[in-house]
């Protein structure tokens, strides 16, 4: 994919498929604005990867909940890179813990709706006004929006499925534009995440029950991204892409 001359920005682009996302676009010629939110040792280490493969790249902090620091993000990106966005990737977001309804109360509801909804809201709304002509969304949702995710999901996987209908919504509203909006839907893909919230022997299960027999790993969902963020794509919007070796057929 040719991403010369174009600017992304990645949210929650530091680590795993941030991470493998932020390297991909920037091999593929574009200059990347890397936002994280706490780990700076995590950027420094995306940061040096793609500058030892030839890419240019900046770290941003920032919590994409915030609109102030959203603002702060697309101003870094605008003083580094030029007055235009040509691509956005909406990757931020999270799990944050397993909790039944009986569990959670209004508060983890809230946050949940705001780190990966709100989030996207957020940072595209602040992005739009430097979006030209032929620029890509592209956000994360997840299978959980599909099929309502596992144990303790259920907060997590509403989000996500807002997420996929938000996704719809705007492909409309920009596409007048010509600006394209797409989703991807994740389903078991190696990363920290799952190291984190799903135990092994179901990791294990599941993996086995795809048609491909395993899991996904980081740098095919960064090729995905690629595709969406490129002209090769020029026909592709309001579209939630699975991504689960099968697991999962919409």
């Amino acid at each position: 994919m040719n991403l010369q001359g174009k600017v992304a920005v990645v949210t929650g682009g530091a680590r795993d498929i941030g991470r493998a996302i932020s390297v991909k676009l920037a091999e593929s010629g574009a200059k990347v604005v890397v936002n994280y939110f706490d780990n700076k040792e995590d950027a420094d280490k995306t940061l040096e990867i793609i500058k030892e493969r030839g890419g240019e790249a900046i770290a941003v902090q920032g919590d994409m909940t915030k609109n102030a620091e959203i603002k702060t993000l697309v101003s870094e990106a605008v003083n580094a890179f030029g007055e235009e966005i040509h691509v956005l990737v909406n990757v931020a977001g999270g799990l944050v813990a397993r909790k039944t309804i009986g569990e959670m109360d209004e508060d983890f509801w809230d946050f949940l709706m705001d780190v990966n909804l709100k989030s996207v809201f957020l940072v595209t709304k602040a992005v739009k006004p430097y979006m030209p002509q032929g620029g890509s969304v592209v956000n994360f949702a997840s299978q959980a929006g599909r099929d309502g995710g596992g144990p303790g999901a259920a907060a997590y996987a509403t989000a996500k499925g807002g997420v996929m209908t938000y996704t719809r919504a705007l492909a409309k509203e920009f596409g007048p534009e010509q600006i394209r909006v797409n989703a991807l839907c994740p389903g078991m893909i190696n990363t920290t995440f799952h190291d984190t919230f799903t135990k092994d022997e179901v990791r294990t299960k599941v993996a086995g029950g795809t048609p491909l027999r395993r899991e996904g790993a980081s740098n095919e969902v960064a090729d995905l991204v690629a595709y969406l963020a490129s002209d090769e794509s020029s026909f592709v919007t309001g579209t939630n892409i699975d991504i689960n070796g099968g697991l999962y057929f919409s």
